[in-house]
């Protein structure tokens, strides 16, 4: 039987080994951007860091890293996060645990984004899998509404907020071929702050498998 938890402490594992003395380091939200935070704080190197979610601010905190204020920072040396399903060139599906509005603002902002996996998170399509849309609740109902076309059908998160105020509604049976179109359909409905769609942020992951990790890296071509 696949160890799922252990194979995401491996990919942490073999993530935080590209981190040196005097980096700033982004720390994704989820239970496998935990073990990347665990992992760090066990190196003890001279760093300080971001986080995308308060919840992994207030970890990072109590295992003793620093974490400085992103609203102060313009740019972080690596970020590493997990994802809800990732391909094989390296776009991911992310915002299971909600913050993929901030996840996307620190990975843009980040000389290097990297994401951890377990094997179970390989996709050869990511249609399959929801996909979160960060909405202004003043917007609610108006968005929902222009989701319908994209979708084949969507659903609010009950009694859910981000850490930025916002709702979360998940989309449902989305079409995989043109997700580059969706993406930029997705952004272009006032009162949608964010979507989980990752298609050029990442530039490496590391997904371990039945304790093997394997590296895929993007080609060197500018974001």
């Amino acid at each position: 039987m696949t160890d799922r938890d252990a194979d995401k402490r491996l990919a942490a594992d073999a993530a935080v080994r590209e981190i040196r003395d005097d980096m700033l380091v982004g720390l994704g939200t989820g239970s496998t951007a935990a073990y990347a935070i665990a992992a760090l704080a066990e190196r003890r190197l001279r760093i300080e860091t971001v986080a995308t979610s308060e919840a992994s601010a207030a970890l990072a905190r109590s295992l003793g890293l620093i974490v400085r204020d992103f609203a102060d920072v313009a740019r972080v040396d690596v970020a590493i996060d997990g994802a809800d399903a990732i391909d094989g060139v390296l776009r991911a599906v992310k915002g299971a645990g909600g913050a993929m509005l901030r996840e996307k603002v620190v990975a843009t902002a980040a000389d290097r984004m990297i994401v951890i996996a377990d094997g179970s998170k390989r996709a050869e399509r990511l249609g399959a899998t929801k996909l979160p849309i960060e909405i202004l609740p003043f917007a609610r109902r108006f968005v929902i509404d222009r989701l319908a076309p994209w979708f084949v059908h969507c659903e609010e998160r009950p009694d859910y907020r981000t850490d930025n105020g916002h709702i979360v509604v998940d989309g449902y049976g989305w079409d995989d071929g043109a997700p580059e179109a969706l993406a930029s359909a997705l952004m272009a409905i006032p009162g949608v702050v964010g979507h989980g769609l990752f298609l050029t942020e990442i530039d490496a992951a590391y997904i371990a498998d039945n304790g093997i990790v394997t590296r895929l890296e993007r080609e060197r071509n500018p974001r």
